[in-house]
């Protein structure tokens, strides 16, 4: 993975998984697997939900809270099996049965913030997640068409 230098960087306070690279999806409303997503297409299809018919699959997801108990953790393993999933997780606050299940899954999770990523990171925008050194990087900033650019 070639390193390229970070527009701006948050620290998040647990993370685990792989660095991954993706595309933002940043929401300001809680996230459930079961009762938001549609976990045969990845969209988000929860009527009156802000991201209301955006494709989480192969995105980095922004959540500021996770919803949901025991049935979100295998929704997770769910949507990976079926190639839908996310490549990341990014919770404020999350619960033990979500860490869970991204774990089981493989999909990176973080939890905690050390600033809002709303005023950080936008939806479109390129960012790395590294959990060993709990940082995300926006490495590109999204163009109004929503093309990422360096």
């Amino acid at each position: 993975m070639t390193m390229t230098q970070p527009i701006a960087t948050i620290h998040v306070q647990r993370a685990f998984g792989a660095i991954v690279e993706g595309e933002a999806v940043v929401s300001e409303e809680g996230f459930s697997p079961r009762y938001d997503l549609d976990r045969w297409s990845g969209d988000i299809t929860k009527p009156g939900h802000k991201l209301e018919g955006t494709n989480i699959g192969n995105k980095i997801c922004f959540f500021p809270t996770a919803k949901g108990g025991i049935a979100a953790g295998w929704a997770f393993y769910d949507i990976q099996h079926k190639g839908i999933a996310p490549k990341a997780f990014i919770f404020g606050v999350t619960n033990p049965v979500m860490v869970q299940g991204a774990v089981f899954a493989g999909i990176t999770i973080t939890e905690g913030w050390s600033a809002e990523p709303s005023e950080i990171v936008r939806t479109g925008d390129w960012v790395r997640v590294d959990p060993q050194r709990k940082t995300i990087e926006v490495l590109r900033r999204a163009t109004p068409s929503g093309i990422s650019t360096a």
